[in-house]
């Protein structure tokens, strides 16, 4: 009987070029029109994670 989650290889995290790994998750809330100007970019994860590190270096400069 097939494993219904696929093969081993489908199981296994997608391989990344990054110098840091993404191994932690972060949940906020935010408005609804927030949330359709963000899902509308490319890549909005990517877009998400380098508008909070824009804002983390600019509050470090304070």
């Amino acid at each position: 009987m097939p494993n219904p989650k696929g093969n081993p290889q489908n199981l296994e995290p997608a391989p990344s070029d990054r110098e840091i790994k993404l191994t932690e998750q972060l949940n906020f809330r935010v408005t609804k029109e927030m949330k359709e100007e963000v899902k509308a970019k490319d890549d909005p994860p990517e877009f998400c994670r380098q508008a909070i590190q824009k804002a983390l270096d600019e509050d470090k400069q304070k």
